[in-house]
């Protein structure tokens, strides 16, 4: 799916994301396997706040993404923390000409908005075709746990001077699934105004031992799989992280 007038807000409703324990993840994991390399292709790169930090860390960082309304907002980022990152408007199930990299993450739940073990196998091999030799895989996912509780007709809204949104969730049709319902109010200067945008989304995740078999299947070994950068047990993380390379 392709964000539309939620891409100018994504980074209001991200403001409390924990961008700088996805960039310590990257860092620990890139010593702990000792990658000779500093190159990442981050796919599902968004509004390019992750890739921007990465870039500032040293990294050289190339993003991609499905929305062209998301890599507008990642490109004038990226002018003004003047660093250099190329953007590509690319599926992430059909990557292509994006050179080899020493690491590709797929964060923030970016994976989650595929529907089906099809269509993330072609991800995992249209990932495993920009991979150095000794490159690592990242991604994390929605847990279970995070699917059946949080997200279970829960309400969360902010009021702000700009923009304000209300963020409806509830259960999906499909088993660990969840549909968003989202309503933004931006204030427009010139008629003193709020103009309200509504978007529409959907998620859905899988059980660990699914994401293994897939990645199985696709050619690579999966060397760890972590709860909440380190934080928590598999069964009670909201976020479950896999580092994987191919076999």
């Amino acid at each position: 799916m392709s964000y539309q007038n939620f891409a100018y807000f994504y980074d209001n409703l991200m403001k409390d994301a924990p961008y700088e324990d996805w960039v310590d993840f990257v860092k620990e994991i890139a010593e702990k396997y000792s990658l000779s390399g500093r190159s990442i292709l981050d796919v599902g790169c968004g509004t390019g706040e992750l890739a921007t930090r990465l870039c500032r860390e040293g990294f050289e960082v190339t993003g991609v993404d499905l929305s062209e309304e998301m890599l507008e907002v990642a490109m004038a980022k990226a002018s003004e923390a003047a660093v250099q990152i190329p953007y590509f408007h690319q599926d992430m199930r059909e990557l292509s000409g994006l050179g080899q990299h020493d690491l590709v993450l797929i964060f923030c739940d970016s994976l989650n908005y595929l529907d089906g073990g099809e269509d993330i196998k072609k991800t995992f091999a249209a990932v495993s075709g920009h991979l150095k030799k000794e490159g690592l895989f990242l991604f994390d996912v929605h847990s279970l746990h995070k699917m059946e509780t949080l997200f279970n007709d829960q309400v969360y809204a902010d009021n702000g001077d700009d923009v304000s949104f209300i963020w409806n969730a509830w259960k999906g049709e499909k088993p660990y699934s969840v549909q968003h319902e989202l309503t933004f109010f931006m204030y427009d200067e010139p008629s003193d105004a709020y103009v309200r945008f509504d978007e529409d989304h959907e998620q859905r995740t899988y059980p660990v031992e699914d994401y293994l078999k897939w990645l199985d299947e696709s050619g690579f070994d999966c060397l760890e799989v972590i709860g909440d950068f380190r934080e928590s047990p598999l069964d009670t993380a909201e976020r479950i992280f896999f580092v994987c390379r191919m076999k």
